[in-house]
Parts: C-alpha cells; sequence; structure tokens
C-alpha cells in the first residue's frame, strides 16, 4: 500500500502508525462535527488528517464528484474510510480526484492492477518500470486497457474495411465479368459489326363493299368490325410459312440473306432448313393490326433498299389475293345453292303442269268445271220443268171430271222429264271414262291445279332468294387498299446502336440481379 506524503514525512518506524491514525481519525472528526476530541491524545498526523477532510467537506462537493474520487482512489490502488479521505489522499500525492476517465479505465482486472507504490508523489507520477532476471530496469510495454481497447477496436475497424474492399472488389469482378463483358461485347456488335438493314414501311385496310344485303350488315358496313375477322386472317396469312415459301419462290428472299457481306448473326445459311429461313422471315417482317382504326401496318426488313421494297410490294400482292379468295367461296356456294333452288322449282312447276294436261287430255273434258256447271244448269231446268207439269197435273186432277187425255199427257211429259233428269244426273255421277265419273275427273283437275298454284309460288320465292343471294355475294366483296405505299428507304432503320447496347445492359443487369438474389436465398435457406 502506498504511504500518503504526510506520513513519508515523519520517522520510518513510525509513519504506518501515524497513517493509520490519520485514516482512523477521520470518522472520528466527522461525527464530532469539528469539535475537538476529550479525553484522547491525537498526533499531529491525525489532527492534520481531521482539518484537512473539514476543510474538503466544507468545499461542498456534489455526491457525483465524491463517487469519481472513490472511483480514482479505488483505480490507483489507495485504501480510503470516507469519500472526503479518497479526495485528501489523492490530492496529497498530485492526483486530480474529478478527471474525466472513461469507464474502461476505470475497471481494472484484479490481476492488472498495478501494486500501489511506496513512494512519494514525485514518484508515482513517474513511468512504470519492469525488472529483467539481470536486474536491469528497463521501460514497462504493458500498456492500459483503453489504450488496448483502442487498438482492437481500430484493428476490427481495418479488418472490416479490408473485407468490405475484398467484397467490393469481388462484386465488381462478377459485374465485369457478368455485365460490363457481355454489354461491352454486344455494343461492339452492334456499332461496328451489324450489318446495316433497310425497312420499307406501308399501311393497308380493308373495305368491304357498300351495298349490304340486310339491316345489320348496312349498320355495320361503314366501320371498321365489318372487316377484323378478314384483317386478322390477312395478317395471320402474311405471317406464315406459307407466305414466307410463296416469297422465297417469287422474290429470293433466302438468297438475299444468305449473301456472304452480311453479319453472321443476321446471315442465313444457304443449306438451312425452312424452319430456320421462317424464324429469319419473323424476325424481318413485322404485321400489326389497329382494330379501333381497322389499319395492318407492314415493316419489311432488307439489307438493300430495293430489296425491301420489292418484298413489301410482293407480299402486298399476296394479301391482296387471299382477300379476294377469303369470301369467294362463300359467295358462290350461296349463290349455286340458290340457283339450285330455282331449278329444283322450275322442275317441280313443269311437273305439275303436264300432269294437269294430262288430266285434260285424258278426260276428253277442256273444262270440268265448266261442264259441270252446264249439267247442273239443265238439272236446274228440268227440275223447274217437273215441277210446273205436277202442278198442271194437280190443277187438272182438280176439277170434278178431268180431261183424260190431258191428264195422261201431262203425266207422260213428267215421266219422260225424270227420266231425263235421272240421265243428266248420271252423267256427274257415273263412270263415263278411264279417269271415272266427271265429278271424280273435277277433283283431280282441282288438286293438279291447286298444285300448279304452289309450285308458282315455289318457283316465285326461288328466284326472290337467288336474287338475294346475288347480291350477299356483291355485298360480301372485300377490298384491299393500300393507305401508304412502299416505298425504297434512304437511311438504314437498323441496327439502333444506342438503344440496343441499353436493352442488353439492362437484360444482363436483371439476369446477373436474379440470379444474386436467388443464390443469397438459397445460401440463406442452407445455412439456417
Amino acid at each position: 500500500m502506498r504511504r500518503s506524503p504526510a506520513a513519508a514525512a515523519g520517522s520510518g518506524a513510525q509513519a504506518p502508525r501515524a497513517h493509520d491514525a490519520a485514516e482512523g481519525a477521520a470518522p472520528r472528526s466527522a461525527a464530532a462535527g469539528g469539535a475537538g476530541l476529550s479525553g484522547e491524545v491525537q498526533s499531529p498526523a491525525e489532527v492534520e488528517a481531521a482539518a484537512e477532510i473539514d476543510s474538503i467537506r466544507r468545499e461542498g462537493l456534489t455526491g457525483r464528484q465524491l463517487r469519481m474520487a472513490r472511483r480514482v482512489a479505488q483505480r490507483h490502488g489507495i485504501a480510503v474510510t470516507s469519500d472526503h479521505d479518497a479526495v485528501r489522499q489523492l490530492r496529497a500525492r498530485g492526483i486530480d480526484p474529478f478527471q474525466q476517465s472513461r469507464m474502461l479505465e476505470l475497471v481494472v482486472p484484479r490481476e492488472r492492477r498495478p501494486e500501489p507504490a511506496a513512494t512519494d508523489t514525485e514518484t508515482a507520477a513517474l513511468p512504470q518500470v519492469r525488472e529483467e532476471p539481470s536486474g536491469e530496469r528497463l521501460p514497462a510495454t504493458e500498456r492500459s486497457p483503453a489504450d488496448r481497447r483502442a487498438d482492437e477496436i481500430t484493428r476490427i475497424q481495418r479488418d472490416i474495411a479490408r473485407r468490405r474492399r475484398r467484397k467490393l472488389a469481388l462484386l465488381l469482378t462478377r459485374l465485369a465479368f457478368f455485365v460490363f463483358l457481355p454489354t461491352l461485347v454486344a455494343g461492339w456488335y452492334f456499332f461496328a459489326m451489324a450489318t446495316p438493314m433497310y425497312a420499307t414501311k406501308s399501311e393497308f385496310l380493308i373495305l368491304k363493299s357498300d351495298s349490304g344485303g340486310s339491316p345489320a350488315g348496312g349498320l355495320l358496313s361503314g366501320t371498321q368490325f365489318a372487316t377484323n375477322q378478314d384483317s386478322i386472317a390477312v395478317q395471320s396469312y402474311l405471317e406464315s410459312k406459307d407466305a414466307m415459301v410463296r416469297l422465297d419462290e417469287d422474290e429470293g428472299f433466302r438468297a438475299h440473306f444468305a449473301q456472304p457481306w452480311i453479319d453472321p448473326i443476321q446471315r442465313l445459311d444457304p443449306d438451312a432448313s425452312t424452319e430456320t429461313a421462317y424464324d429469319l422471315y419473323a424476325r424481318n417482317v413485322e404485321l400489326g393490326f389497329d382494330p379501333t382504326e381497322g389499319v395492318i401496318r407492314m415493316e419489311v426488313r432488307a439489307a438493300d433498299p430495293e430489296v425491301s421494297a420489292r418484298f413489301s410490294r410482293a407480299l402486298l400482292s399476296y394479301a391482296e389475293d387471299r382477300v379476294d379468295n377469303l369470301s369467294q367461296r362463300k359467295r358462290e356456294n350461296q349463290v349455286a345453292d340458290a340457283e339450285r333452288s330455282l331449278e329444283e322449282a322450275e322442275a317441280a312447276r313443269r311437273e305439275a303442269q303436264q300432269t294437269l294436261v294430262q288430266l285434260q287430255q285424258e278426260g276428253a273434258v277442256l273444262d270440268p268445271e265448266g261442264r259441270i256447271a252446264a249439267l247442273r244448269g239443265q238439272i236446274n231446268n228440268i227440275e223447274m220443268q217437273i215441277q210446273e207439269k205436277q202442278l198442271e197435273l194437280a190443277a187438272l186432277q182438280d176439277n170434278q171430271r178431268p180431261n183424260a187425255a190431258k191428264v195422261a199427257g201431262v203425266e207422260g211429259d213428267i215421266r219422260r222429264l225424270e227420266s231425263l233428269l235421272g240421265q243428266v244426273n248420271a252423267q256427274m255421277t257415273e263412270a263415263t271414262t278411264s279417269q271415272g265419273s266427271l265429278a271424280a275427273l273435277a277433283s283431280q283437275i282441282q288438286l293438279a291445279q291447286a298444285d300448279v298454284t304452289t309450285r308458282d309460288l315455289m318457283l316465285q320465292s326461288a328466284l326472290e332468294s337467288l336474287e338475294q343471294a346475288r347480291r350477299d355475294a356483291n355485298s360480301q366483296t372485300r377490298y384491299l387498299t393500300t393507305s401508304v405505299r412502299p416505298l425504297p428507304p434512304e437511311d438504314p432503320s437498323y441496327p439502333r446502336a444506342v438503344e440496343n447496347t441499353l436493352l442488353a445492359f439492362l437484360i444482363f443487369s436483371g439476369i446477373y440481379l436474379m440470379i444474386s438474389l436467388t443464390a443469397s436465398i438459397l445460401r440463406e435457406q442452407v445455412s439456417s
């Protein structure tokens, strides 16, 4: 334990006892309130220590300052009896009891606490030394915990900074390999190697005939909805393999793109399959249909502007042929069905007329109804005459002496008229020909006449249907109108080097980001 300066000023044998007396006198002086102790003899050191403690108490130190002084005394290994005694002893050793220090400096391990030096104030303030086995005294190499903590923190910070630099370097390496290098290669291709392509643009639309057959068709004939299906069908045909094969046969599509001066990516192998050629055709022929306006926009790309315009004109002619053939079969079928119905109606009407004529010829009666009407007139006339004769006979028989000759004559007339009436009735009801009676013949002729009348109506309906089918066929006619004619361009439209390079950068960046996120998630799942 280190000795206070007051104890060090006395003799060597009495200094420890004086120091202990001074430490024990502090509480007793505090309990007495500064008054002298009666009945006890104190040493000068104890009196001096009590006086110093009283003066320190009168300074009005705060509790925080007193606690700080006790902690500083504990850090220096000084045994104290109170907070004021800690202030006194620290001041006696030349140490500021209220100095600001970090918490790590106040908490020192027991094995690392410095031993209290039995030297004076000047000796305690000197740097620590260590003795070598040879007896030589050298400066101590052990530093304070605060310095070691600062060194550790600095080392950790440097390690973190080094890891960050390493991770940043790895990130830049990955970005350079997976993003920057592919983007650079793509930009080099678009700016230096890609063959310029010339794009010929054209627009066309499909119109319907104005002569509509139905009111609904007339309402829609002037709008784009009347030809939407036809426009979509034409667009699908121009994008099909059939159109590519026809264009190759007529204009040499494959031969143009197989030329050796075209860059390898856009060049077509002379021995390439039809599927490969169709993929190239789909990339260089773009069509778009605008349903709001009914316009089909077509863009054809080729390595030569004249060839591009020629390809575009050929495709327009194919589209026109397709438009002409779209409704041709439907129109032909409608007209053919109407004509077939008319022929059947004419044949049925002709057969019914022949049947009527044959009945009239076989019955030897040109007009059975007229003949029946004449016979009915005769029957009526005979019946009237019979009634008159019966009245005359009744008048003769009413006399008391009738004339027998007149009565006999009237009765004879009645018998003859009744016989004639039976003959006339027999002519109407009895079968006089192979066709039967006159009444049966008249019924057959009436049926034949009704059949002829029905066939006439059916023939008239067939004629009207034929005319309607022809009008509908005319209304279904489609016309292809070219609103923008294909003209050869002067400047190449492709490749768009800047836009394509930026697009490649975005694509590679997105792929790298997706792979990185996926790898991070998988790594986290595996590690957990």
